[in-house]
């Protein structure tokens, strides 16, 4: 099992890793402190969008640009452990992986247009998707149903003539609060109930700005907005959608979700053990640099233990999502789904507690704005439920281990 990096990687790695810490990390506070400053929450300041442009200008100046896509010729090559070492340095910092064009939802909605759409899809929004002129949304999670199991939503798309007419609620749209998002990816039901479960659904394009959609409001993270990105409440009233802007054909809603949603999730693992080693760096920082009681803080307490039980931990975690990603290489997405979910449960929980002793170290000013940790702290927990609660990948994973013992399913 070769779960290394190869001397192009290895070289790409490098590079990235010297934009982050030499173009991204130093604009990076500047830039979050914009938001909101012209009184529109969900918009960018004149200062937002010049320091984001000239980050991906000078990324796509260096070559260091949409090489998410692997196993295609539209990306870099690489394959999805190669990726793994790379976006673990985006996981470092806030703004890295859009300054590369790598970022959520984007990545798996282009893999989506890329994989399963149709010509005048890529001419569409492929393209401006791929040039970093759009963003985009990924709409699956309703109000009104448990949507971990995504046989229940309801969302309802029936054909009329040469359009589909949607009607429904979605909530937890992440990116649609984005003032450039161009393009909604949908799940919508379109089998009765005579049709098998797992044939009901079907996943769609849809123009942001058709009419019917209404945002009704940004969802709370803990408290925040997360503007100007959002998670946001839409309604659809009698929304309609050309027949052609349906991806695969009706029925096929799970075919494509997991062929997106499998990639994405262990994007978000990558970009974990990037913030848990972030997190790490800041509290051996902070350990060697305070005294307390006439020592440097790394000497009180259990602080040694705490930082060498870290280190294992990120290192452990590192070595299951590389696992992951050589049997998605091997053996493909599919197959590969319960090693998926063993990181998808692990790499948010280890990232949550090496940034939780990193906040401890910190003291009070570890949960304010003067450090990042709080931030990563309410991104990594929420991740604990996007793309899957832990509660459904447990059960995924403790159903493959039984099958080895057990002839039915359980």
């Amino acid at each position: 099992m070769d779960l290394g990096l190869s001397k192009k990687a290895t070289a790409l790695r490098d590079r990235i890793r010297s934009f982050i810490d030499e173009k991204v990390m130093p604009v990076e506070e500047e830039y979050l402190s914009e938001v909101g400053k012209d009184g529109e929450r969900f918009a960018y300041t004149a200062r937002m969008t010049e320091i984001l442009e000239n980050l991906k200008s000078e990324a796509k100046k260096d070559g260091l640009w949409n090489f998410w896509l692997t196993d295609s010729d539209a990306g870099f090559g690489l394959t999805t452990v190669e990726y793994a070492y790379l976006a673990e340095e985006m996981g470092r910092s806030h703004l890295a992986a859009e300054s590369f064009n790598c970022s959520a939802p984007d990545t798996g909605n282009m893999e989506v247009i890329e994989r399963y759409g149709t010509q005048e899809h890529k001419d569409k929004w492929l393209k401006p998707l791929l040039d970093g002129k759009i963003r985009s949304a990924y709409l699956m999670t309703e109000p009104d149903v448990a949507s971990s199991d995504a046989t229940n939503l309801e969302m309802s798309a029936v054909l009329d003539g040469d359009e589909y007419v949607l009607n429904g609620e979605k909530y937890w749209a992440s990116g649609a609060g984005d003032p450039r998002c161009a393009l909604y990816v949908v799940m919508v039901k379109t089998g009765g109930e005579d049709t098998p479960r797992k044939n009901q659904h079907s996943m769609i394009f849809v123009d942001p700005k058709t009419d019917g959609i209404e945002i009704l409001r940004p969802m709370m993270v803990f408290g925040h907005d997360d503007a100007p990105h959002g998670h946001m409440h839409i309604r659809f009233t009698n929304v309609r959608v050309p027949k052609g802007n349906l991806i695969l054909g009706e029925g096929a809603g799970f075919e494509v979700s997991q062929g997106r949603l499998g990639p994405g999730r262990i994007h978000h693992c990558m970009r974990s053990i990037g913030a848990a080693e972030r997190a790490l760096e800041l509290l051996c920082q902070r350990a060697t640099t305070r005294e307390a009681f006439g020592r440097p803080l790394a000497k009180l307490g259990a602080n040694y233990d705490i930082i060498a039980e870290a280190r294992i931990s990120i290192e452990m975690s590192r070595l299951l999502c590389l696992k992951a990603a050589y049997m998605m290489d091997t053996i493909g997405t599919q197959a590969a789904q319960p090693y998926i979910s063993q990181i998808k449960v692990q790499a948010p929980r280890m990232a949550l507690e090496v940034i939780d002793e990193a906040m401890q170290m910190h003291g009070g000013r570890g949960i304010s704005q003067d450090f990042p940790l709080a931030a990563m702290w309410t991104g990594q927990r929420t991740l604990r439920f996007a793309d899957g609660p832990d509660a459904v990948h447990r059960m995924v994973i403790a159903r493959t281990e039984l099958k080895k013992y057990r002839s039915n399913s359980v």
